[in-house]
């Protein structure tokens, strides 16, 4: 016998990540059917891979964040829209309109801070490792990143789920 565990052929992390990221799917999906009002104090700080597949944002967004970007739902957002596999939400940068197209797939964390929730997910295409970036700083909020979402440096694919409660 050996004290090895052996791979596994059912394929855990990559379903489980694809549980996660449906999180998050449905609760931007319930602040479109509540018409785009995000209840109470919620805001969302998203962060996705801008190089991912069906990622489509302006080329002076790419040009800037041409690895990872964070944006903020919070207070000017309009024109969200989700389907099965991303949203579409506009935004402002520096007074500037931006339309993004965000596919589910391309989002490595999700963070709540009214809450203290967050999730952290694995990037979905396997050459694209997490890389340092500036935040977006869209016109969405003044408030920095959130302490919930932490950068893994053992290179697992571990998902961090945070369910503390503010005190």
């Amino acid at each position: 016998m050996t004290d090895e565990t052996p791979d596994s052929l059912i394929p855990y992390d990559e379903i489980v990540q694809e549980a996660l990221r449906a999180v998050v799917g449905r609760v931007l999906g319930e602040v479109e059917a509540a018409g785009g009002t995000l209840p109470g104090n919620h805001h969302f700080y998203i962060t996705f891979k801008t190089g991912a597949p069906g990622v489509d944002i302006p080329k002076h967004l790419r040009e800037r964040f041409s690895d990872e970007m964070t944006i903020v739902l919070q207070n000017k957002f309009w024109d969200l829209a989700v389907d099965e596999e991303g949203f579409t939400v506009s935004l402002t940068f520096n007074q500037v309109p931006a339309k993004l197209d965000i596919p589910f797939g391309a989002i490595t964390a999700f963070v709540d801070p009214a809450v203290d929730f967050g999730l952290q997910f694995q990037a979905t295409v396997a050459d694209m490792a997490p890389e340092t970036h500036e935040e977006a700083e869209n016109d969405g909020s003044e408030r920095g990143p959130h302490p919930a979402v932490s950068e893994s440096d053992d290179g697992s694919n571990v998902v961090t789920v945070d369910f503390g409660r503010k005190k």
